[in-house]
């Protein structure tokens, strides 16, 4: 009896250790590769599907304790042939995974745009491909949810491999995301193009919204080394969208819906992991002047780990990044 009384009083951190393993005092480097993207469709185009021509970059990181840094190139031998309209963007996405936690930052700052699989003979224009160089898409956003099982699930094992997850385990999870900013034409191009009335002057899309979330992450662990996670949430939000052109302005307020999707997979043990993953956000606008648009973003990566001790003469310095040596904890 006394036996079984003490199993059931299993600490917090014996079950934590029990599902997944975390290692704050080794830094955990990665090279990578990975690719960034903010597109758009408007459904009432025929679904047409814009796209920036964004770069596969590749990159060196380094994870220590709470604190990830990550810096990527766009190397010519890596996009042979990168032609069409050439995207200028500025993509700042930070997605952590705090323990019991899911913060994702959103700063998305593209202009140059393409329509692929279109063989209108037009002026300056690539056959095959629509092109708008001149338009931009700016989007501004964060998203905070919460697990309701973060003792068993860490979901840094799966996207910054500074855990090792080894038991499969799952959660649901809520929250409440926020977004804003605009799709604008600069130049005496036309926003949406073709299959619809030419649009002249500079148009552009303001919006605006906000609303709760609710959904499920889960890790499937296989032989205590492989792993598939998937995360993924709906949100229900509330804004407007307001439409301006010229002297002309439609503005809307409604509802409509937002989702997120997660996916992880790959080899993961104490020293070194392989993996790949994918984040896909997709949040709808509310429709405004006979315009349903949604707007993408996402991000893709393949990454090569090893976790190491740091060196004596480097952990001193690591201190200054570490937020837990910062607060001094």
């Amino acid at each position: 009896m006394v036996s079984g009384y003490a199993f059931g009083q299993e600490s917090q951190e014996e079950k934590s250790n029990e599902y997944y393993e975390e290692y704050p005092d080794l830094l955990t480097m990665r090279l990578y590769t990975s690719r960034k993207y903010t597109s758009f469709t408007v459904g009432d185009r025929a679904s047409n599907l814009f796209e920036p021509n964004s770069t596969l970059n590749l990159g060196v990181g380094a994870t220590y304790n709470d604190f990830t840094l990550n810096l990527a190139l766009g190397f010519g031998f890596l996009n042979p042939g990168r032609q069409d309209v050439q995207t200028t963007y500025l993509d700042l996405q930070a997605h952590m995974y705090p323990k019991d936690w899911i913060i994702d930052l959103f700063g998305q700052f593209y202009t140059g745009y393409r329509v692929q699989g279109f063989g209108y003979d037009l002026p300056g224009q690539h056959e095959g491909n629509f092109l708008a160089e001149d338009l931009r898409v700016r989007k501004i956003g964060a998203n905070v949810q919460r697990l309701l099982n973060g003792e068993n699930l860490s979901l840094k094992a799966a996207f910054q491999q500074s855990a090792w997850q080894k038991k499969s385990a799952g959660s649901f999870m809520g929250g409440f995301e926020m977004y804003g900013g605009r799709i604008l034409q600069r130049g005496e191009e036309i926003l949406v193009y073709p299959d619809a009335p030419i649009i002249s002057g500079q148009p552009f899309i303001s919006y605006f919204q906000f609303g709760p979330n609710v959904g499920y992450a889960g890790t499937l662990v296989l032989f205590k080394h492989f792993f598939i996670t998937g995360v993924g949430s709906i949100n229900g939000n509330f804004g407007y969208s307001a439409y301006e052109n010229n002297s002309d302005r439609d503005v809307n307020w409604g509802f409509n819906y937002n989702y997120f999707l997660r996916g992880f997979v790959g080899y993961n043990s104490a020293k070194w992991s392989i993996n790949a993953n994918y984040v896909h956000n997709n949040i709808g606008l509310v429709d405004v002047a006979n315009t349903e648009v949604r707007i993408m973003t996402g991000n893709y990566r393949v990454n090569f780990i090893y976790r190491f001790v740091p060196g004596k003469k480097l952990k001193p310095y690591l201190r200054y990044v570490d937020p837990k040596g910062i607060l001094g904890i």
